[in-house]
């Protein structure tokens, strides 16, 4: 059975999240310790039989273990199934630092009228460049926290550690170039123009006027933003 070359990472991640040998985990699995460091390294493919075993020891599904849906039962999530940033629930209860509420508001509520402007603007390159640039910016900092704890198992990330900074700048690069091309009216080829250049104009009055909930955090992510880049104009 040829597998999915995401198979021998997750069947490593799991194991380890388990907390288990591979010699305990081999021995749970009907198979010797050799074989399954082979199918771990990916030298060796498994077969059926040990695919579905495997997925049945660690509680997931076949097609989380080829690498086929990123949810462990096996699920695809709709967009009704995604909560709403400001839903309701433990998950979103921020407790102690200011700093990390505020932080995280003036970036959410900026974002609602960022995705606002992409609707109107009807361009799907431009919706899809945006939308990289910025998973890419959280999935950086997230390894970076991550990172903080040495326990934390590196096999939740398929891009290795030594060049996944270089690799995301890139590509945070390229994202922003395309991005521009499409809002200066020159797309290349294969992406759509902006469709109502006009619903984009935008200034302090009418953003505060037409985002009145979110509007002024806006403008204050701006000021921060601006001061932490910390550009001083030469003097004349």
């Amino acid at each position: 059975m040829a597998v999915s070359s995401e198979f021998s990472r997750i069947l490593t991640l799991l194991r380890k999240e388990k907390g288990i040998s591979q010699k305990a985990a081999a021995a749970s699995l009907g198979v010797s310790q050799a074989l399954l460091s082979h199918y771990e390294k990916g030298i060796r493919e498994c077969g059926l039989d040990f695919l579905v075993r495997a997925a049945d020891f660690y509680g997931v599904s076949c097609d989380y273990m080829l690498g086929r849906t990123p949810d462990r039962s096996g699920t695809t999530l709709s967009i009704e199934e995604i909560p709403e940033p400001d839903s309701a629930g433990k998950e979103n209860v921020m407790k102690g630092s200011i700093l990390v509420v505020l932080n995280k508001k003036l970036i959410a509520n900026s974002l609602n009228i960022l995705f606002d402007m992409l609707n109107k603007a009807g361009s799907s390159s431009l919706t899809r460049e945006v939308s990289d640039y910025i998973m890419i910016a959280v999935y950086r900092m997230f390894r970076v926290v991550y990172s903080a704890n040495d326990k934390n198992q590196s096999g939740m990330f398929k891009l290795p550690e030594q060049i996944a900074h270089q690799y995301c700048a890139a590509a945070m690069e390229m994202r922003q170039a395309n991005a521009s091309a499409v809002a200066s009216g020159k797309p290349l080829d294969g992406m759509d123009r902006i469709k109502d250049v006009d619903s984009l104009s935008l200034s302090t009055e009418k953003i505060t006027r037409e985002y009145p909930l979110f509007g002024t955090s806006l403008l204050n992510l701006i000021n921060s933003a601006e001061k932490a880049v910390d550009f001083h104009p030469p003097q004349k």
